[in-house]
């Protein structure tokens, strides 16, 4: 039979078996909480990302919605010019054209440049935002390049790229929209 003091060394938990639940469970809530960081972050690209297919869209129909301009000569047309980086500086407005101003084709161009370069610098941090002609809008690792072929009869793009978390600087465009349809 036991005495009552050898009873007492054997009841209870040791040291290790008490700090090797605590470091299983330390385990888990550091992997919850790193997955909950990567949601988050997966979720602001998404939205970031959604948001640049609608700023692009949106200078996809302003440029359909002026066929004039549109129409010029590739060297002529202000929309072909787009190629506003936020490093350069804040976007400037060469043109104000809201109901009450008379605006020519090409005025109206500048001015939706400036509304679309100005929500670039607003939304996209380290944004670019280029328009061109390019037949193959992918450079030569496979991976979309912010060089333009600007080929006779190539389709208008638009590259719109920026520096997610932790990059340092945009490498390539996020987004490519060609134009199918917005020569006339």
């Amino acid at each position: 039979m036991l005495s009552g003091s050898s009873l007492r060394a054997h009841a209870g938990f040791t040291l290790v078996e008490v700090l090797v639940p605590l470091f299983v469970v330390a385990l888990g809530i550091a992997g919850a909480a790193a997955l909950q960081m990567l949601a988050v972050r997966s979720s602001r690209d998404a939205a970031r990302l959604a948001d640049a297919a609608r700023l692009a869209r949106s200078l996809a129909e302003r440029m359909r919605a002026n066929p004039r301009a549109l129409a010029l000569p590739d060297a002529d047309n202000p929309y072909l010019q787009l190629d506003y980086d936020v490093a350069g500086g804040a976007p400037v407005a060469s043109v104000q054209c809201y109901a009450d101003t008379a605006c020519d084709a090409e005025d109206l161009a500048r001015f939706d440049l400036f509304e679309v370069s100005a929500a670039v610098a607003a939304r996209f941090p380290g944004g670019r935002i280029r328009v061109c002609r390019d037949a193959g809008p992918l450079g030569a690792a496979g991976l979309p390049a912010w060089s333009c072929d600007d080929g006779a009869g190539a389709p208008l793009v638009v590259k719109l790229g920026w520096r997610a978390q932790g990059e340092a600087a945009t490498g390539a465009p996020k987004l490519m929209l060609p134009l199918a349809g917005a020569v006339p």
